[in-house]
């Protein structure tokens, strides 16, 4: 859900959302392997500008020719015009791809963006003390959140019904509910 008109260009950190993380090359012919970090596949198969970030400098302007994902799997094969071989791709792998802040989705009542998850207590009861806080959302096969625990441990959940049946952005915290022994990993 991209708008008609070209987006302002963010200027800070807090203006921009990371949607995908380029993990590797497709073929020799330029295109990329996006690990998603969001569910809305728009952003991977809808042309249009996207901005990639690489580590320690500003986000710069791509345009999003084509993309698709691979059946079977979370990751997207996507082609950015200029980037026309291997050398040129291989090049972008492990820079961000991002997209303007306020170019978010509209979202259904009770939904929420998986990003908007950093940042909330995990707690094992509605009035529990945090047993951690959600510090990334790791996409792969199923996503997975990393939880930092007060004492600096980390924990890996898996984001499923059965694990966190309760998401309360507005609230600041989600609800753990984890088999015996995942917390001991």
């Amino acid at each position: 859900m991209f708008s008609a008109g070209a987006p302002a260009v963010p200027t800070s950190s807090e203006d921009w959302l990371p949607v995908g993380k380029v993990v590797g090359v497709q073929g020799l012919k330029g295109e990329l392997r996006i690990n998603p970090a969001s569910e809305f596949p728009e952003r991977f198969t809808d042309p249009g500008s996207r901005w990639l970030k690489a580590r320690g400098s500003a986000p710069r302007e791509m345009e999003l020719k084509s993309g698709r994902q691979l059946p079977g799997r979370s990751v997207f094969v996507v082609r950015f015009a200029g980037i026309d071989n291997r050398e040129a791709a291989e090049a972008l792998i492990g820079q961000t791809l991002m997209v303007p802040a306020d170019d978010r989705p509209e979202l259904e009542e009770g939904e929420f963006h998986l990003l908007d998850l950093v940042g909330l207590e995990a707690r094992l009861s509605a009035d529990g003390d945090a047993i951690g806080t959600v510090s990334d959302l790791i996409s792969g096969g199923n996503e997975l959140l990393e939880l930092k625990t007060p004492d600096g441990d980390t924990l890996m959940v898996p984001f499923v019904e059965a694990i966190v049946p309760e998401v309360h952005v507005d609230d600041g915290w989600l609800l753990l509910t984890p088999p015996p022994g995942l917390l001991e990993l």
